[in-house]
């Protein structure tokens, strides 16, 4: 099968750098360029429809917002079961420490993270044969930071040009096409937002939570966990074994072609602290 797009947009965001048990989540959203403009008329039109006029955000979700949330990740799952839009998240145990501790607390390790994610979660290298190269734009939801770590991190990405994988793929990456975007503008961008944060959200067990000195959880944690159920069984339509907890299964071009898929990041050499699993 070859490829007919000429052009891919890839949306990626981040989350929850310091969970109690997962960490240093990333997630993204590649479409391509032809169904760019058609998906995102759809999902707003849904937002719209629902009346949700501001930034749709996990941090917003509640019981009143629940039922919009609903409709809204229906119609994004909907587009990744067509094939029009494909999701990648990335996240980090904590128990699995890396033997070099500097991958974490190092002053850039965001964006050596991040780096790893954009270069290997979607797949590239298994990308099908296509007759001319192909171009990829990487939109990046505001960075915490500013100046000389961001302008490494493009210098980064841009070298993925010079890769194995990228090379093979017939890929390139132009300095205009990686810029930081603003997240209310694009509604994909939203959508991956709520995917990650609901992910963030149940692996480090925040389903759980009461107010302090309260018996019940509060109504704004029971709505966050039913749209994470929502969400989880619309991912095992597409992914009927799926676990949050773990990588995606699957080998060679199904890294590529699947919808939706998950990487428990492992870093080299990393030791098991059980210490810091759950009870």
């Amino acid at each position: 099968m070859a490829v007919t797009e000429k052009e891919y947009v890839i949306f990626c965001d981040e989350s929850l750098c310091n969970g109690a048990y997962f960490s240093n989540f990333y997630g993204g959203v590649i479409v391509g360029a032809s169904q760019f403009e058609a998906v995102s008329n759809r999902l707003n039109a849904v937002k719209t429809a629902q009346n949700l006029h501001g930034e749709v955000k996990w941090t917003k979700v509640t019981k009143t917002y629940l039922p919009k949330y609903i409709e809204l990740m229906d119609a994004f799952f909907d587009e990744l079961k067509a094939g029009n839009a494909k999701v990648r998240i990335m996240f980090r145990q904590n128990a699995r420490r890396p033997a070099d501790q500097m991958i974490l607390s190092a002053k850039d390790g965001f964006y050596k993270l991040y780096y790893q994610f954009v270069k290997h979660a979607f797949g590239f290298a298994y990308m099908p044969s296509h007759a001319k190269p192909v171009r990829l734009r990487l939109y990046f939801d505001q960075f915490p930071d500013t100046g000389e770590q961001v302008a490494a991190f493009r210098g980064f990405l841009l070298g993925l040009n010079r890769s194995k994988a990228f090379q093979d793929a017939d890929l390139t990456v132009a300095a205009q096409d990686v810029a930081e975007v603003v997240s209310h503008d694009h509604v994909l961008l939203q959508c991956v937002d709520v995917v990650l944060g609901s992910m963030a959200f149940r692996l480090n067990d925040l389903h759980k939570q009461k107010p302090a000195g309260a018996k019940r959880r509060g109504s704004r944690t029971i709505a966050k966990e039913k749209l994470y159920n929502h969400i989880r069984n619309r991912i095992r339509e597409l992914r009927p074994m799926f676990n949050v907890g773990i990588s995606t299964g699957g080998t060679g071009p199904e890294r590529w072609e699947q919808p939706y898929r998950h990487w428990a990041f492992r870093p080299e050499g990393f030791v098991f602290d059980k210490t810091l699993t759950k009870k």
